[in-house]
């Protein structure tokens, strides 16, 4: 268990954190609360730092060159997950992850085709895919928050009616369920995508923040896989989104098709984004970990404050990110709470309805901060029923 001197939520107070110039903390007015977009109230892991920092007294500040990267998440794979599946051969660096999975599903289907999600899911799937000309196909998660076999296979059909190519946008971990895949599922959902021809591209930025009692299962690790493709980053982990970089890997029945993405894409990533992300890889292990223990007990502690202070809201504690779906239907608020949290509470959280099906009546509240400002921010919310 974290103590106040070692927990990294409970490095800066709340008036170091307004400091910060990042969206989080410049999108709203200073009085308001800020528990909304995937940003961590942490310092930086040492090793990260260390790297950028090497690098600009070097004047390391050229162009990027993906190759250590790709050999460090193969490193940090086999060591978390017991997984050797990040082949440099078939990895390419793309500027993030779902400017990464748009880049993929140019080059397996055409303008028109359909894209499945599982709803209620990140918002950017749904606009990302309609940006580029293709429909959305929902699959909504089961009452449970996780993919309804069922649903899938009929979403599946009707992506691909007609002959059209289709492919299926995975979110694992699930954002904003939070749930953790197991490997009968994905194996599952391999079957029923290859028995339709659906491509399979699963975003997979969240897979080292499996919060301790579940385990994380790369995709292209479970049986009939082959085909599919993986989008990973160390920016959620290690709280570097403003580091861009990420990977795409193919698995080796997709690698021919990851070969035909154009080499401007490689151009995207920053340098100091992949120097950045590859010294978390190699050398952030131990940052991860007091991180991830500090998260389980935020999230058992928002499971006590909702209790105390708003027992009407319904909360799952997540099985993986620092991102909490919280049902607020039962009180009365509409179909946007976070409009009437905002205003009444001064409390910034995701609204729902954004998320797709599912998401009405819902808010995303992101618990990566210190428990002080957590309970600060469900107080807040309470004060908005008032």
């Amino acid at each position: 268990m974290p103590t106040a001197e070692n927990n990294p939520l409970c490095r800066y107070s709340l008036d170091e954190l307004r400091l910060r110039t990042s969206s989080k903390w410049t999108a709203y007015p200073p009085d308001v609360l800020p528990l909304w977009i995937a940003e961590m109230d942490v310092p930086v892991a040492e090793p990260v730092v260390r790297a950028v920092t090497e690098a600009m007294e070097r004047g390391d500040t050229g162009y990027a060159d993906g190759r250590e990267y790709a050999r460090a998440l193969d490193v940090f794979a086999r060591e978390r997950w017991g997984w050797d599946g990040v082949v440099a051969e078939r990895s390419a660096i793309v500027p993030d992850v779902m400017h990464g999975a748009v880049e993929i599903l140019k080059l397996i289907t055409r303008p028109g085709d359909a894209v499945v999600v599982n709803p209620p899911v990140y918002p950017p799937f749904y606009a990302f895919v309609e940006h580029m000309d293709r429909r959305i196909v929902e699959a909504p998660l089961d009452r449970a928050g996780r993919i309804d076999l069922d649903v899938l296979e009929t979403a599946c059909r009707e992506a691909v009616a007609g002959g059209r190519r289709a492919a299926y946008l995975l979110c694992s971990p699930h954002n904003p369920a939070g749930t953790v895949h197991t490997a009968q599922e994905l194996a599952a959902v391999a079957d029923v995508t290859n028995r339709h021809g659906v491509r399979v591209v699963v975003d997979e930025v969240h897979g080292p923040l499996v919060l301790p009692g579940s385990r994380f299962v790369p995709y292209l690790s479970v049986p009939g896989a082959e085909g599919a493709f993986s989008l990973m980053s160390a920016s959620k982990g290690w709280h570097l989104a403003g580091f861009k970089a990420a990977l795409a890997v193919a698995g080796p029945a997709a690698a021919a098709d990851l070969a035909r993405m154009p080499g401007e894409v490689s151009h995207g990533p920053s340098h100091l984004g992949v120097l950045a992300h590859t010294a978390a890889l190699l050398h952030g292990g131990a940052w991860l970990d007091t991180v991830l223990a500090a998260l389980d007990e935020n999230r058992r502690l928002l499971g006590d404050l909702l209790s105390r202070h708003l027992p009407e809201v319904r909360y799952a504690p997540p099985q993986a990110t620092y991102l909490a779906w919280l049902d607020c239907r039962a009180l009365g608020l509409g179909e946007d709470p976070s409009a009437a949290f905002l205003e009444r509470g001064r409390v910034a959280v995701n609204s729902g309805t954004a998320f797709g099906t599912g998401g009405t009546g819902h808010v995303r509240l992101n618990f990566a901060t210190s428990p002080e400002i957590l309970a600060e921010g469900v107080e807040r919310m309470r004060k908005a029923l008032a």
